[in-house]
């Protein structure tokens, strides 16, 4: 099955509500729309088709930012929006802005900087941030909100790019109740699973979660089938054996073939892995936990992206695994020129 057919696949849980899951619900189809005007900073692959998705329901999309304007520019004129040269400019436009921003770094450099911040003119305003952060600076970013008169929401995704198209993500949400119920029509049109998990932060505790035990499965499944690779088994026997038995896993529906076949374009990038197990282990240090499942696949990713091949999809960790490919080979001549060490 290739990764693109596991997106499309649908969950085999069968959906029924219950006091924890609420049941996927149906999207609205009258023809009035939204009133709020919709921001969005970053606009990559994730950010670009969420303001899509919502531009085809109707919804007024009018203000966009990138730190690559040309990209913000294109889709821009792609949407009928504006292309804003700064981040001020956005939240002039926008009611309710969503960010899609690639770590804490960034994070604080759009909402804390002392001058043309999101935070400028503010008021009134809801943030609602996607991106896979720290609980830490989620919270900090909504008690700076706090303090202008805006309101801060963390959604943070478990999904991928077709989902965004499509609005079928699955949004795990931090929010005081009142916010989270005066936007929940807008989430529950980005979304085909829609948790409220908690006050801020939580959510984000959850992501890191999710996360770590992904990466901890796709390292685990690249060690397998490059070990099976290398014991001179058929793995499309293997993939099976595993599908049905107990090394079963989502991973295996959306990674294996694509590791066997070593085609890595990119839906969630090592580096992007590498960043989010930095995540768990932030918080299990907190906690004064160990985590050496979670130790053990961060420094795979790390060294993915030492090799140059962080912007790989997480499924290229199988070429440190697997024999007589490239990472393999380094790993070995590394070995070899440190044992020749010893003897001098």
């Amino acid at each position: 099955m290739t990764r693109k057919t596991a997106q499309k696949k649908a969950p085999t849980r069968k959906k029924t509500a219950t006091p924890k899951q609420a049941a996927p619900r149906k999207k609205a189809t009258g023809n009035r729309a939204p009133k709020a005007r919709i921001g969005f900073v970053g606009v990559g692959r994730m950010g670009a088709n969420m303001a899509r998705h919502l531009h085809d329901l109707k919804y007024k999309v009018t203000a966009l930012y990138d730190a690559h304007e040309a990209t913000a520019e294109s889709l821009a004129e792609e949407l009928g929006a504006t292309a804003c040269t700064t981040l001020a400019e956005v939240t002039a436009n926008a009611d309710v802005i969503f960010t899609v921003v690639t770590d804490d770094a960034a994070m604080k450099n759009i909402f804390l900087r002392k001058k043309d911040g999101l935070l400028e003119g503010a008021e009134g305003r809801t943030f609602i941030n996607c991106a896979t952060l720290s609980p830490g600076i989620q919270q900090k970013v909504a008690k700076a909100a706090a303090a202008k008169g805006a309101s801060s929401i963390e959604a943070c995704m478990a999904s991928s790019i077709s989902h965004a198209r499509t609005g079928k993500l699955y949004l795990m949400v931090g929010a005081d109740a009142d916010v989270f119920q005066k936007h929940k029509k807008l989430l529950d049109d980005l979304s085909v699973n829609l948790r409220h998990i908690g006050a801020i932060g939580k959510a984000a505790e959850v992501k890191a979660l999710v996360n770590m035990v992904m990466n901890i499965n796709t390292a685990g499944l690249a060690e397998g089938l490059g070990l099976a690779r290398s014991l001179g088994h058929d793995l499309e026997m293997i993939c099976e054996v595993f599908s049905q038995t107990g090394a079963n896993s989502r991973v295996l529906e959306t990674d294996a073939e694509d590791m066997i076949a070593r085609e890595h374009d990119c839906w969630f990038s090592a580096a992007h892995a590498a960043k989010d197990s930095g995540i768990a282990a932030g918080l299990a240090k907190a906690k004064k936990l160990q985590l050496p499942l979670n130790d053990a696949a961060q420094a795979q990713y790390d060294r993915m992206v030492a090799l140059g091949i962080g912007e790989l999809d997480k499924s290229g960790i199988a070429e440190l695994t697997f024999p007589g490919r490239a990472g393999s080979e380094k790993k070995k001549k590394k070995s070899a020129k440190k044992k020749s060490g010893k003897k001098k």
